[in-house]
């Protein structure tokens, strides 16, 4: 099973003890998953969302809400709906745990999620910009910026940074993928770590064997067109020292020498024979 589809059986289960809360979820399923239809402003005779959570969610909402049964006219009223509605009337979401239970019953209904291990993509697919508009502005509510995007007919409200996709998870009461999520960020950012290190490590030592490379090259070139004899003592020592030497850093040459010597001090001989050769070679 997909993550998204763990998120949505997870908010399923979640337990809305205040009537206004459930009432407020209930509307979101109403006019977002078609459980009423805007042309006719009736309840779906057939209502088959994709997703079988949502109907769950649904049929469960209304035995808590209407347990002497399900009397349309009543329930139409009770979630305030007028026919053509596409949006929740903004009665119903005025007071922030019923924006909470709205947006559980909007990712329900028509909100999904990319598996964090792939990349960080939460969205809800709109029917128009009323839908996406009120989504955006319930979202701000609780600081998750989101974004919308037309894609064919449809509206999209999209959220593409992990520290709002967490946000969210935790607004609509999923707990648990969210622990999930974080655990996955966790994983994610150490590997990440990890792979910085070892990348920087590894143009470090390439970036001595390099130089190691060119000081010996630039030190025999030295040896067989000048002669160690005609050099400096100082640059004599380290010259034969390299080439005795060819895998030592600058600090151990440098511990080789008496009295010792400290890295630049190594460097700057080392340039020094690097640039005899190259005038040597005429460069």
């Amino acid at each position: 099973m997909s993550f998204s589809a763990d998120v949505k059986e997870e908010l399923a289960k979640v337990e809305s003890t205040a009537r206004h809360c459930q009432i407020a979820e209930l509307a979101a399923i109403a006019v977002y998953a078609g459980a009423v239809r805007a042309d006719s402003g009736r309840l779906a005779e057939h209502f088959q969302p994709d997703n079988p959570h949502v109907a769950d969610r649904w049929r469960a909402l209304l035995e808590k809400l209407f347990p002497a049964g399900d009397d349309e006219k009543k329930i139409l009223q009770t979630i305030k709906y007028k026919k053509g509605d596409t949006t929740v009337d903004a009665l119903i979401i005025k007071s922030h745990c019923c924006r909470r239970a709205f947006l559980r019953g909007a990712f329900l209904s028509i909100g999904s999620m990319s598996n964090p291990e792939k990349g960080y993509h939460l969205e809800f697919v709109c029917s128009d910009t009323g839908q996406a508009a009120q989504l955006v502005e319930i979202l701000l509510a609780y600081e998750i910026k989101a974004r919308i995007v037309a894609r064919k007919k449809y509206q999209v409200v999209y959220i593409k940074e992990s520290e709002e996709i967490s946000m969210l998870l935790n607004v609509i009461g999923a707990h648990v993928s969210l622990m999930k999520l974080e655990n996955l960020r966790i994983l994610k950012d150490m590997r990440n770590t990890i792979n910085r290190k070892v990348n920087c490590e590894a143009a470090n030592i390439t970036k001595t064997v390099n130089a190691a490379t060119k000081q010996i090259e630039d030190i025999q070139y030295i040896k067989e067109h000048y002669g160690f004899d005609n050099l400096a003592g100082n640059l004599r020592q380290i010259a034969e020292l390299r080439l005795e030497y060819p895998d030592a850093t600058l600090k151990e040459l440098g511990q080789l020498l008496t009295p010792n010597v400290g890295k630049s001090g190594v460097n700057h001989r080392l340039r020094k024979l690097s640039e005899l050769a190259g005038q040597l070679r005429g460069d």
